[in-house]
Order: structure tokens, then C-alpha cells, then sequence
């Protein structure tokens, strides 16, 4: 029963990461309609900078914001100076630009941090919690990072949902020359939706290092499920990429736990297959047409 219990909350937490980088995946989505593959590198960028700080006498939580504050600066320079370029053109240029974008931080990272394993430390426990003399596979970290991510859902919610920027930013996105005709900033929109998204990534990287070793490339194998959540709740849902990221955690953990970590990429592909087969535009996509 300990085992079963273990196994899920592994699940859960594992879930949660998977979910954090879905929601920056779904941010960027849902604000410019552009897939960026370069979210893996700019958080990997960030929380690197973020260590570095905390190895030069930073607190934690000093480093954590200026690591935000960076993905918010990144994401909006990146718009501003690449992007833009490409804006308005075939939907595969943005695509291979942020590819491109990929393979350039990545290597950017080496010359700059190093290609060193280092350790990221937590300002919570990552021992497991014991409830009535039993030790159960949840820390105080993993605590953390389940309450970031829903924090991080439902501000995204609010933001999409209930104020004039998230339904700007909306319209800038889906119908840039009606968004115009009708006084919207179609460039600054399409500028905070990056940065934004940045801010989101750079979350997702702080509480994927968090407590374990971190180099240039600790974020490549999170892309792919990351990716995967978010197609299996929707891009264009936050609930979704969290839904999508539980569901695809807890899987994998079962998976791994009682038939081998050997089929933990395969179950990953059952699963999306699946979801896809019933609903191909994920478990929360939208029926009717949107309104903006």
C-alpha cells in the first residue's frame, strides 16, 4: 500500500514539473500562436544565471525573482529583435527560428556556465513527509512546486479570461488586423505575450533544477513530455497543461514503477495516441469558435 501510495505521489510531482513547462508552452501559444521550441533553452539559460548568483553569496529567493526577471527581459528582446523578422511569413519560419534559437542558447550556455553537473539547491526539506510514523515520497519541495503551478494556472486563467491585456492579447494573436483597426498595440501584445511566457519557462526551469543537478542540457529531457502535456490538455488551455501534465505524470510513474523504466517513452506515445484518437485537439479544447 506504501508502495502504491509512493508511487502516485512520484506521479503527482512528476506531473507537476511536466505541467510547469506545458504552461509555458501554452502562454506563448495562446498569445502569438507560435510553438516555441527555444522555451527549454531560455529557462535553462535563466536558471543557470540563477545559480550562479546563489553561488556568488545571492539568497535563494533573490536569485529566484532575477531569474524571472531575466525570462521577462530574454522573452521580450527575443520578440523584439528575432521574431519580429518573421512575423506575418510562412508558420514554419517561426518554427525553424526557434530551433535555431535552441541550438544557439544551448551553446551559448556551455561558453558562459560551463557544461559542469552543479548542484541546485531548494529552501525547502527533500526529505519525505512523515505521517503517522510513516515516510511518504512528498518533500517540502515538491509541496512548493505543486503550489507554484496551480498559482501559475490560475493567474494565466485570470489573465486570459478576466482582464482587458489577456483578451488584447487574444486578439492580437488570432486577428492582428482587426486587433489594429480596433486600437490594440498588435507589437506590444505580441512582445508581453513573449515575455510573459519567458517568466513562465523560467519557473518552469527553477522547479525542474530544484534539488538536483543542474548543466546546459538538464532541460532537454523535459521538452518532449512537456510538449506532450500540452498537446494532451490543449495549447490553448493553462487547466490543460496541468490536467495533461497529472495525467501524463502519474502514468509514467506507474509505468516505471511496475513495468519498467525501459517503457516510460513508449507509454508517453500510448497515451498521447489515445487522447488524440477521442479528442485530437486535446482534453480541453475548445468546440465553438472563440471570441476575442
Amino acid at each position: 500500500m506504501q508502495q502504491l501510495v509512493n508511487t502516485a505521489l512520484g506521479g503527482i510531482t512528476l506531473g507537476m514539473v511536466f505541467a510547469a513547462f506545458a504552461l509555458a508552452l501554452v502562454m506563448i501559444w495562446r498569445s502569438t500562436r507560435i510553438v516555441n521550441f527555444a522555451q527549454a533553452a531560455m529557462a535553462m539559460v535563466t536558471t543557470m544565471l540563477a545559480l550562479s548568483l546563489i553561488e556568488r553569496g545571492w539568497s535563494y529567493w533573490a536569485a529566484f525573482l532575477a531569474a524571472l526577471a531575466t525570462g521577462f527581459v530574454l522573452g521580450a528582446v527575443i520578440e523584439r529583435t528575432l521574431v519580429r523578422r518573421v512575423e506575418g511569413g510562412p508558420e514554419l519560419n517561426a518554427v525553424i527560428l526557434t530551433l535555431g534559437l535552441f541550438i544557439v542558447l544551448t551553446a551559448g550556455a556551455e561558453i558562459v556556465f560551463g557544461s559542469d553537473y552543479r548542484s541546485f539547491p531548494v529552501p525547502f526539506s527533500l526529505s519525505g513527509t512523515e505521517i503517522g510514523g510513516t515516510t511518504y515520497a512528498l518533500t517540502g519541495f515538491d509541496i512548493f512546486t505543486v503550489v507554484a503551478v496551480l498559482v501559475t494556472m490560475g493567474l494565466l486563467l485570470a489573465l486570459f479570461q478576466f482582464t482587458d491585456i489577456g483578451l488584447r492579447m487574444r486578439a492580437a494573436a488570432h486577428q492582428q488586423e482587426v486587433a489594429r483597426l480596433l486600437g490594440v498595440k498588435v507589437g506590444r501584445m505580441l512582445t508581453l505575450g513573449w515575455a510573459l511566457a519567458a517568466v513562465v519557462g523560467s519557473l518552469s526551469g527553477l522547479l525542474i533544477g530544484g534539488g538536483s543537478l543542474v548543466h546546459p542540457h538538464y532541460m532537454e529531457s523535459v521538452v518532449v513530455f512537456g510538449f506532450v502535456a500540452a498537446v494532451l490538455g490543449g495549447l490553448d488551455s493553462p487547466a490543460g497543461a496541468v490536467v495533461g501534465g497529472l495525467l501524463l505524470g502519474v502514468t509514467l510513474s506507474f509505468v516505471s514503477g511496475y513495468v519498467g523504466s525501459g517503457l516510460v517513452a513508449l507509454a508517453a506515445l500510448v497515451v498521447l495516441v489515445v487522447v488524440l484518437m477521442v479528442r485530437p485537439g486535446g482534453l480541453f479544447s475548445a468546440t465553438t469558435a472563440r471570441r476575442v
